[in-house]
């Protein structure tokens, strides 16, 4: 992964003479977090950004600009138990998304690996997945990513004040389509570059 916030963080870095241990320690972080974020294989979290703007004295809005450019190919993910479901939605996702890497699940826990070695720019989750539930996936998302950005997709409009009380950026009700798609991501708290959204 590269991105502008990763080679942008080490330009502030270096122009402020410091290093990355020496930030690290005026951050209260290792300086492998550092050198994770300044790689792009890591974003910080939005504390981490209040305290990268201040020691490196700059505007926390353009950090939060430069990580939502960062990707040339953002992670999409769609969790839902139906195949059927699941293979229409990722072609969808495909025609709107055409520059994202977009990967569908049907298991929760799959999903959930793949979040922890990938960082996750959109997940849709069904909220009904068998036994589990989209909801609490979507909180495990967001801990393992803050600026994962989640959109719950389902057939049934009643659960729509629980998906806002998770901080989700939508919400769209089955079957999806590409003009619900490109409305969601209008929304997103965390925007990101994913070609062809306009269209």
């Amino acid at each position: 992964m590269t991105g502008l916030f990763s080679e942008n963080l080490r330009k502030l870095r270096e122009e402020k003479g410091i290093s990355q241990k020496q930030l690290g320690k005026q951050m209260f972080v290792n300086n492998s977090t550092v050198a994770r974020w300044e790689n792009g294989s890591r974003l910080p979290d939005a504390a981490m950004m209040l305290r990268l703007a201040k020691c490196l004295d700059v505007d926390v809005n353009t950090l939060l600009r430069l990580a939502a450019q960062s990707d040339e190919s953002p992670n999409v993910i769609m969790v839902d138990d139906s195949k059927v479901t699941l293979s229409g939605g990722l072609a969808v996702l495909e025609e709107v998304m055409p520059n994202a890497t977009i990967t569908g699940f049907i298991w929760p826990q799959e999903a959930i690996d793949y979040a922890k070695a990938n960082r996750v720019a959109l997940a849709i989750l069904d909220i009904e997945l068998g036994t589990a539930s989209g909801l609490d996936l979507s909180r495990t998302l967001q801990e393992i990513n803050p600026h994962t950005n989640i959109v719950f997709l389902t057939a049934y409009p009643e659960y729509s004040l629980d998906a806002w009380e998770t901080g989700a950026s939508g919400f769209m009700v089955k079957p999806l389509t590409p003009e619900r798609v490109r409305e969601q991501l209008k929304r997103l708290r965390y925007p990101f570059q994913a070609g062809g959204a306009e269209a």
